[in-house]
């Protein structure tokens, strides 16, 4: 069974590593544009805007071996915060053993524990493991539902243009 923790300023480093693995993975290395001074700032700064807990093997607990990083939403219609799973990864020599699952249950007992309505994330759609693993635990993929993203430059432009 992994250990899971919270994550801790002096893991910064190795989180920054494993989302660099993660974009790796997904075939988007392009878009990391963050900095390890930028995360730590949004993990531990002033006003941390996410958090984040950290996967351990029982038998080398000093090493990483997965992440979960994610922040607080709000449901209008359920007047509730929910959590909201940013990102999830686990090194693709350590998956199969239970350290995703692992991941999920964590932060799904955190969820309850605080009493929130929601416990929300998006999977990319040619990623079948990960889809059939979500499933697997009971999670609901809502084709309905469609990402809506505006960048920086989108934002300004419609400020300038307004």
């Amino acid at each position: 069974m992994p250990t899971i923790r919270p994550a801790t300023p002096a893991d910064v480093s190795v989180i920054f590593s494993l989302i660099a693995q993660l974009a790796q993975y997904e075939k988007l290395e392009h878009m990391v544009t963050g900095t390890p001074e930028m995360l730590h700032n949004a993990l531990f700064g002033t006003h941390p805007a996410c958090e984040c807990v950290m996967a351990f093997e029982e038998s080398a607990p000093s090493t990483a071996i997965g992440f979960a990083l994610y922040f607080i939403t709000y449901s209008t219609f359920l007047a509730k915060p929910g959590l909201y799973l940013e990102d999830l990864f686990v090194i693709p020599e350590a998956r199969g053993r239970g350290h995703g699952k692992a991941l999920v249950v964590h932060l799904a007992a955190l969820a309850h524990s605080r009493n929130y309505g929601r416990f929300e994330w998006r999977v990319l759609d040619w990623n079948t493991p990960a889809i059939d693993f979500y499933k697997s635990l009971g999670a609901q993929i809502l084709p309905e539902w469609h990402l809506v993203r505006m960048t920086a430059e989108e934002m300004a432009a419609l400020i300038e243009k307004s």
